[in-house]
């Protein structure tokens, strides 16, 4: 189980949130966790875990997001769609490659497709997992430079007809990265900073490793370190590192909870519309999300939420909009079947008053 100890408190906010924090800390076994809550603005973070504190306290560390990252995709596109540089119906083709001759389906696919699963095309290329698979604990992404995952995408033959089925890709989410790359003339990581990192103030976030002893260092599950994760040409739907502070600044916009929340036009209405459902799936239609967040019912209100692994790390953000309460969760172990981190934080956004 967790030792929590030591943990610290980095801002105490309520003494019943901070009780609340501990108990939930005490069913998540990694070596490393921050579990943090926002309630308008006023945080509680505790930190805690099996491993020996480093000098850097673990809530000032940079994690791994995985696919927590595709919320961070999702706001930039829809600034870039408030700003008038793009549009959400453009056709991803026609921008990466304008002239290229490409299956009729590829043609069709928009931008709005790709970031809301409804692209067809399959999880990961067909070609991908051949060079993955020798190096799946260690490396499988690096050697899958982005002009492979573009032309992977060019020469795509999708499973199903655009917009008529959701399928988690995060091929289509990294081919959402470098068309708008391609449609602005900026690559990615400086086009990230510009239009969303920079004016929320996210200093601590970043899509590479940062300088030694500020990064977080992933487990498997037997406790051994695995390596920095490269996401190769996956940059858009899983690169993104951020300290556990800079998550509740991200979703704090989200919910308008921080004194500092962004009133520039063009962002605010970026926020306002990543928050409104857009599709429903599965049984009975049970599953509604938004352009990039799924979002659950709750006693409380709807909760919008994305989590994210990596080779060993997890993360997980949430809200409830308009309520003023976020949640980010972060460990430093591989997931596993019975892993209890993602359930221990969706629980403390869902049954939180």
């Amino acid at each position: 189980m967790t030792d929590t100890t030591a943990a610290p408190v980095t801002v105490p906010g309520t003494p019943a949130t901070a009780r609340l924090l501990a108990e939930a800390a005490r069913a998540v076994d990694t070596p490393d966790l921050v579990l943090a809550v926002s309630r308008n603005g006023v945080r509680t973070v505790h930190s805690g875990g099996s491993a020996e504190p480093g000098p850097v306290p673990r809530e000032l560390m940079a994690y791994e997001l995985g696919s927590a990252s595709k919320p961070y995709a999702g706001l930039l596109l829809a600034r870039l769609v408030a700003q008038g540089r793009v549009r959400y119906e453009d056709r991803a083709a026609d921008l990466l490659a304008p002239g290229f001759p490409v299956h009729p389906a590829v043609r069709r696919i928009t931008l709005r497709h790709l970031l809301t699963h409804t692209s067809g095309l399959p999880g990961l290329p067909a070609d991908f997992y051949p060079q993955a698979v020798p190096r799946w604990s260690t490396d499988p992404y690096g050697g899958y430079p982005a002009d492979r995952v573009v032309r992977a995408f060019l020469r795509a033959r999708p499973r199903h007809r655009p917009g008529t089925r959701w399928h988690y890709s995060n091929f289509a989410v990294s081919v959402l990265g470098h068309t708008l790359a391609a449609a602005t003339g900026t690559p990615w990581e400086v086009l990230l900073h510009q239009q969303v990192l920079a004016p929320l103030g996210l200093d601590a976030t970043r899509v590479r490793p940062g300088p030694d002893g500020t990064d977080a260092v992933g487990h498997r599950r037997d406790g051994t370190p695995v390596p920095a994760l490269d996401t190769g040409g996956f940059t858009a739907a899983g690169a993104v590192r951020a300290t556990p502070l800079d998550l509740l600044t991200f979703l704090e916009a989200h919910t308008g909870g921080a004194a500092n929340s962004p009133t520039d036009s063009p962002l605010a209405a970026a926020l306002v519309e990543v928050t409104r459902p857009v599709l429903r799936r599965g049984l009975r239609h049970a599953h509604t999300h938004t352009l990039t967040w799924f979002q659950h019912p709750s006693p409380y209100g709807p909760v919008l939420f994305h989590a994210g692994a990596t080779l060993g790390q997890q993360a997980f953000l949430g809200f409830r909009p308009g309520t003023g309460l976020a949640v980010a969760a972060t460990a430093t172990r591989r997931v596993h079947r019975a892993d209890t981190f993602v359930a221990t934080a969706y629980g403390l956004l869902t049954e939180t008053r």
